[in-house]
């Protein structure tokens, strides 16, 4: 099976000729970017709404939890409603949600129910807009354009992310608290070109007949796929471990009394690094091969765990953290390769969404867990103990994508 994968990276004759559809790949780019610049402001500008109306610690938890949890429970519906050709469908739709969310964020935000009712709205609007952005991107491009295509809308979904924070620091003039009126609006108006965008995107062709009669794969039977319950797992140790960076990162530097500028500036550096390495990734995936660098990337990211839970002096962070940014960065983009590899053709945004899923439910208990063990070993152990699941996890991949 691994020679098999490994045989299906990039063909190197591709040059000759391009199978890239530059219309859609470019309307999907510039709504990518759209859609996550105006979720990641509306979200951090909905934590400090939370603060100005004097909210507990609690309610902005229930509230952040709202997001990334109750949408979950729908993400399997919605890839069996892309898999029957709907993905530009669901993107508007996706569209049109964060739109009433963002409307009702700038018009009604008074309450924690109301700041809870509106971020279960964009989650499930991001949510409808994620697994609708992975089959464009596949539809996007034939076999010899395909990766470049992934890492590029990975690229997409990192600029946005960082795009709305931008925002919110020009924006807010270096207050303790930013004017939250003046950046919902900005993101209502965001959510308006969204849904504008959304229609740039053109609908897939009628399914051909061939195809039409197939059954519906039971969730059951899908991770039963080879290989594909391997990756899923991946996929969450990956995206999790990356993200609680952001969390977990100034308690450890104020554990060893590191300077707050430098917390900036390693998690600048972690995340121009990640975006860098995408660019490269279809090159990589020619030259090592699929399953041995989604292997070595993993254990790139272990590697760098480790000296972040080390004692060791500020440059060696600075070492990790670009090791880190490449490792995983790499590591998640194939993640959502290999699914679409794995799945059955007629039910990849199934797996897709349970791809999307999984990485819901990871980045809630993960940190739980983190939290606890941090009670006993402080945050370097969290760091440590982030690099044996990644670790465990390429051991795991290793195995299950073996012939």
């Amino acid at each position: 099976m691994a020679d098999t994968l490994e045989a299906r990276g990039p063909d190197a004759g591709a040059a000759a000729k391009s199978d890239l559809d530059w219309r859609l790949f470019a309307a999907l780019m510039v709504h990518t970017i759209a859609v996550n610049a105006v979720v990641a402001l509306a979200r951090v500008t909905i934590s400090y709404r939370a603060i100005e109306l004097d909210l507990s610690v609690i309610w902005i938890g229930v509230i952040a939890s709202g997001f990334s949890l109750v949408p979950v429970f729908g993400a399997v519906s919605v890839g069996r409603f892309i898999d029957r050709g709907h993905d530009v469908l669901c993107a508007r739709l996706g569209a049109a949600m964060s739109l009433l969310a963002c409307f009702g964020l700038w018009w009604m935000p008074n309450s924690g129910l109301q700041l809870l009712a509106f971020s279960v709205a964009l989650g499930f609007s991001h949510m409808f807009c994620m697994a609708a952005h992975q089959m464009i991107a596949v539809r996007s491009a034939g076999p010899v354009s395909r990766e470049h295509v992934f890492g590029y809308h990975m690229i997409a979904i990192a600029a946005g992310q960082g795009l709305g924070p931008m925002l919110l620091g020009w924006l807010g003039h270096g207050a303790a608290v930013p004017p939250t009126g003046l950046l919902f609006t900005v993101a209502l108006a965001g959510a308006c070109a969204s849904q504008l965008i959304s229609f740039t995107l053109r609908p897939a062709k009628r399914e051909p007949a061939h195809l039409a009669g197939h059954e519906t794969v039971r969730v059951r039977d899908l991770l039963r796929t080879h290989g594909l319950a391997a990756v899923l797992l991946a996929s969450i140790v990956t995206v999790t471990a990356f993200e609680l960076m952001v969390v977990y990162l100034p308690l450890l530097a104020t554990e060893r009394q590191i300077d707050t500028h430098h917390v900036g500036w390693l998690l600048a550096a972690r995340s121009a690094v990640s975006i860098i390495s995408r660019f490269f990734y279809a090159r990589l995936l020619m030259v090592v091969g699929r399953v041995r660098l989604m292997v070595v990337s993993m254990a790139i990211g272990a590697g760098a765990f480790v000296l972040l839970g080390l004692p060791l002096p500020v440059p060696t962070m600075y070492l990790a953290v670009v090791l880190m940014g490449f490792g995983l960065g790499i590591a998640s983009t194939l993640t959502f390769s290999e699914v679409v590899v794995l799945a059955p053709v007629h039910a990849r945004a199934t797996a897709l969404s349970l791809r999307v899923t999984g990485n819901r439910i990871g980045q809630l208990l993960v940190p739980a867990l983190a939290s606890v063990v941090a009670q006993v070993t402080g945050i370097g152990g969290v760091m440590l103990i982030l690099s044996g699941f990644l670790g465990a996890s390429a051991a795991y991949i290793r195995t299950s994508l073996r012939r």
